[in-house]
């Protein structure tokens, strides 16, 4: 009786690599970029985009040494910070990221379009987190 196996685990990319970088913008004017997130494995999976927390120094350091997904940092965009996640997209501040949540089939792709809408004077800077489940 010959018996086989192969283990394996979720393989990802996500392009273009961090930080995502707006440059300056016309105050009142609004740009977007694109992330795309592909699944280089044999199974689906589930992701989710969320807000790192305060000290994400240490979560950073956490998921590197597990080898978990890392941090996409969003830049130059002005505002309060906001963490409403409506129906498939996440506010944050003048930062608008959607599908916030999703499912990849295997060697599938999804595009994530992150929006900026330059409301007030200055510089600002945001943290995502890509959770990939099963990982």
């Amino acid at each position: 009786v010959m018996v086989s196996a192969e283990a394996v685990y979720s393989k990802c990319s996500i392009e273009p690599a961090s930080p995502i970088d707006f440059g300056a913008m016309m105050k009142g004017t609004k740009k977007t970029q694109v992330v795309v997130l592909e699944n280089k494995g044999k199974f689906s999976f589930k992701f989710r985009i969320y807000q790192a927390l305060e000290d994400a120094s240490a979560l950073e350091s956490k998921s590197s040494k597990q080898g978990e997904s890392a941090p996409s940092a969003t830049k130059r965009s002005v505002g309060g910070k906001s963490k409403s996640s409506t129906q498939g997209r996440l506010n944050l501040g003048m930062f608008t990221v959607s599908p916030c949540s999703g499912s990849i089939s295997p060697l599938g792709q999804q595009k994530i379009t992150v929006e900026c809408l330059a409301g007030q004077e200055g510089t600002c800077e945001e943290q995502l987190y890509i959770d990939i489940t099963g990982r």
